[in-house]
């Protein structure tokens, strides 16, 4: 996904206004800024690029989930609903909160399966948190008619999808909050950085000051300001905000190169019978940051995996087995591992893990095999890809 293989003038550009004013502080130091004011200027952008009326930029994908939550009053004792495919932050931001995460099975579209979702809703449940995994997305018309009916929050969680769309609106932009990462292997990078984009003001006025130690934010004096509420600082640097303003104005170039390697290598892997794509649901694009596809069996992915592997075709996954991507290795979840205690809330809440059957989203996974699509590879490095790859799969069948 990384947009640091395009990183040059541009970005250094922005970082220079940065550095010629001397001030890193997204807040404050008006007069010292020769008129920059980076952070502003990316969340603008986003705005527009992701039609969401507000946008908050703070220093990572996980700390935008976390304030996202927060911002919706998620807390002690609370139910979110999440995939077994994701990344070990989605549940990390919510049992910071104290929150339970529910981890439920996926389908064929490597996320949240629709059905195992409405199963899971409790009495305690306040969001569902879809994870567009690769860069493509769950059923959202079906996961958003769940939400509405039981009263629930539709999350999404778009960390690796930006440029992703559904039924022609932006990822992260159809639930009633969106959250994404700009880390340094994200299509575009902050070097460290997130977001958050809503709707709905309130979200927005709380997400703003509890990422910045409960600050209100009213008037010119940042030591005058009021502290509605607790908070916390989940601050984005100017620094890292300049990043953000030359990629984000790079997206529409990184997703066409994403696109046209994706579709060669797709085209040629389409010659298999033996592959199948993942499934994106009707009215979805996805980013194209990588591409995903299913193996007949358990056993045939591994040993296509391992071909590929041995051919010196680089940045294909097995997440079945990775140790940050799959259920299946989260053992500081299962086992509850923590530096301090949990709260009561969680350890009385949270399943036991250690004995759940996600067999349903075993068969997905153990068959899955995601290959990461690259900007720096120039046409002829993408046919050279797929040749080997086409040959790596046939002779593993």
């Amino acid at each position: 996904m990384p947009g640091f293989e395009l990183f040059g003038d541009k970005e250094r550009k922005e970082v220079q206004d940065v550095m010629d004013s001397g001030v890193l502080m997204r807040y404050g130091f008006d007069g010292m800024r020769n008129g920059h004011w980076k952070t502003k200027e990316l969340e603008t952008g986003l705005s527009q690029r992701m039609q969401s009326k507000y946008v908050h930029a703070v220093s990572s994908g996980t700390a935008a989930l976390t304030v996202a939550l927060a911002s919706a009053g998620i807390g002690a004792g609370d139910e979110v609903i999440i995939p077994t495919f994701t990344f070990v932050a989605s549940f990390e931001s919510i049992l910071a909160l104290g929150a339970v995460p529910i981890l439920v099975d996926i389908d064929d579209t490597l996320t949240l399966k629709p059905e195992a979702v409405e199963k899971a809703i409790s009495s305690q449940t306040k969001v569902v948190m879809p994870v567009h995994m690769c860069g493509s997305m769950a059923n959202l018309d079906a996961l958003k008619a769940i939400c509405d009916k039981h009263g629930l929050l539709l999350l999404e969680d778009a960390c690796q999808a930006i440029g992703g769309t559904y039924n022609g609106k932006p990822l992260g932009s159809i639930g009633g909050l969106g959250c994404f990462s700009f880390d340094y292997v994200k299509t575009i990078t902050c070097g460290e950085g997130g977001a958050i984009i809503t709707d709905n003001k309130g979200y927005y006025e709380n997400a703003h000051q509890y990422s910045d130690h409960g600050h209100d934010h009213i008037g010119n004096n940042r030591g005058a300001e009021e502290h509605p509420f607790l908070g916390y600082n989940f601050r984005i640097s100017e620094m890292n905000a300049a990043v953000g303003v030359a990629q984000l104005a790079r997206l529409d170039e990184f997703l066409a190169i994403q696109k046209r390697n994706y579709t060669i290598l797709r085209d040629a892997l389409s010659d298999i019978p033996e592959v199948v794509f993942r499934t994106v649901p009707d009215g979805g694009e996805e980013n194209y940051s990588f591409l995903n596809f299913f193996m007949p069996t358990e056993e045939l992915a591994q040993v296509a995996h391992q071909e590929l592997i041995e051919s010196g075709v680089d940045g294909c996954f097995y997440w079945y087995d990775n140790n940050w991507h799959y259920y299946k290795k989260w053992e500081h979840l299962t086992q509850k591992k923590s530096l301090g205690r949990l709260p009561k809330d969680v350890l009385e809440a949270l399943p036991d893990y250690s004995k759940a059957d996600f067999s349903e989203s075993d068969k997905w996974m153990s068959r899955n095999i995601s290959c990461l699509i690259k900007l720096g590879w120039s046409e002829e490095e993408v046919a050279e890809r797929a040749k080997k790859m086409v040959d790596a799969i046939k002779s593993s069948i």
